[in-house]
């Protein structure tokens, strides 16, 4: 009769594990679709016109020569360590060709602009940044999807 009773036992435990455990997959499941769901759009389509242009750098036309990737990394790096940025100034376009840096996208302030203009200019020099970045866009007022979180 204990075998039975500690059969019986194990059984409970190993359903009260399984509970607890689908239990606790349902509830972080559930919370999934309702984040995403609040989260703007992150299209910049309507931002991005000019870039549609054959005479704006673009990264496609970025080269690939080991340099200018390591530039571009680099600069990246510096941005994105800056957590006083926005996410759409983390966001921002950066496209080297032969040493020089171009720089596009919306952020929120003419500060955070600056800011990301002085990190490009410590790493590529002085005189090798074109900043096309936008200030105050309708795209870049939108909160940012850690403003939901």
């Amino acid at each position: 009769m204990d075998k039975g009773g500690g059969m019986s036992k194990a059984i409970v435990r190993s359903l009260s594990f399984l509970l607890v455990l689908f239990s606790s997959l349902t509830f972080i499941w559930a919370q999934e679709p309702e984040s995403k769901q609040n989260q703007p759009a992150s299209d910049n389509t309507k931002i991005n016109q000019r870039d549609r242009s054959k005479s704006e750098p673009t990264a496609d036309q970025q080269k690939e020569n080991r340099s200018d990737r390591e530039l571009a990394r680099q600069i990246r790096r510096a941005i994105v360590k800056d957590k006083s940025l926005s996410t759409y100034a983390h966001n921002i376009r950066i496209v080297a060709q032969d040493g020089m840096v171009t720089l596009k996208g919306p952020v929120n302030t003419q500060e955070e602009k600056q800011a990301i203009e002085a990190k490009a200019a410590e790493i590529a020099g002085q005189g090798k940044i074109t900043n096309e970045i936008e200030v105050g866009s309708k795209e870049a007022r939108k909160p940012s999807p850690s403003h939901y979180r």
